[in-house]
């Protein structure tokens, strides 16, 4: 892509990826906003602390609770712009530090699920292509259908069922780093790895019956040559689209997993925070998670013109 058709196109997606995240951040805000009870009355009004009103309420002021809606909107979104997201009402940690500590963590995960789902879903694909045994053929052709149906805490539940307790090869309690790891990649891999191996399965098929591929098996081509460098190389785009939003579903079902697992991650601050109804965390929770969705959606974006020369035309000709 040349230096003129790419800049356009580059800042065409930001101002989208840009958009998105606002567009997120305002819903956040004005969804957290809306919850019943008053969070602050229920951490600070516990007779344990001691407070008296007076305390209270300066501590209502600091938090900015009792200026209006559209202060408080345009507070919270210029200490994004800052880098700062408030402090969490339950502790009074800033919630940058609470999330900076837990999200590698969960990142690590929500990376090897993802890594795994698209191995699982290449390898159902690509064999579905080459057996030459029909029920086989239907058979990995069905598996996606099945694997979109479980749910994610469901499959986590029976993994430690039949993994740990039964038959004791992965340990639940204090396991180690990478073995504690095992069973939650899986859990958050398997229903992912349905819709890209469904999407894949469906390119593949269009794609075989294009003319250019008649034309290479006439070559003399292997069968595992064409659908590996023909057909599977021209089926591959409509899967990046579908992995670039699935990506993002994959930090929800870490959150998930990770509640199930009993892992520290964004899983457990957030059903702390949704619990203690502390609403900075739950909103850099939100914020962080859509920056995560846009990131990875505007990298398949700006991949696109790379992969497809016929949309490289389409940007050039665009300029």
């Amino acid at each position: 892509m040349s230096r003129g058709t790419g800049v356009p196109y580059f800042a065409a997606r930001i101002g989208q990826a840009a958009t998105v995240l606002l567009v997120a951040f305002t819903a956040a805000f004005l969804l957290l906003q809306a919850m019943p009870g008053d969070a602050l009355m229920i951490r600070f009004e516990n007779p344990e602390l001691g407070l008296s009103p007076a305390q209270i309420a300066d501590l209502r002021t600091a938090y900015g609770a009792d200026t209006p809606l559209h202060l408080q909107f345009w507070h919270s979104l210029s200490g994004v712009f800052r880098g700062d997201l408030g402090y969490s009402i339950e502790s009074g940690t800033a919630v940058s530090a609470i999330l900076a500590d837990v999200v590698p963590r969960t990142l690590m995960l929500a990376g090897l699920g993802f890594v795994v789902a698209a191995s699982l879903a290449f390898s159902i694909a690509f064999a579905a292509g080459l057996s030459r045994f029909a029920w086989l053929r239907s058979l990995l052709r069905a598996a996606p259908s099945l694997f979109v149906s479980v749910p994610v805490f469901w499959l986590g539940i029976l993994l430690i069922q039949i993994f740990s307790f039964r038959l004791g090869w992965v340990p639940i309690i204090n396991p180690g780093p990478v073995v504690g790891l095992v069973l939650p990649v899986l859990t958050l891999a398997v229903p992912i790895s349905a819709p890209l191996a469904q999407i894949l399965i469906r390119s593949m098929d269009a794609v075989s019956l294009q003319p250019f591929v008649t034309v290479t098996r006439a070559k003399g081509a292997t069968e595992l040559w064409t659908q590996w460098h023909a057909v599977l190389r021209n089926a591959v785009l409509p899967t990046m689209t579908m992995a670039g939003v699935l990506f993002g579903e994959l930090i929800a079902g870490a959150v998930v997993t990770e509640t199930v697992f009993a892992r520290s991650g964004l899983g457990r601050i957030t059903e702390q925070a949704v619990r203690n109804q502390d609403i900075p965390v739950l909103q850099g929770v939100v914020l962080l998670a859509a920056a995560v969705f846009v990131v990875i959606n505007l990298g398949v974006d700006l991949l696109y013109p790379r992969v497809d020369p016929r949309l490289r035309g389409k940007v050039a000709a665009a300029r």
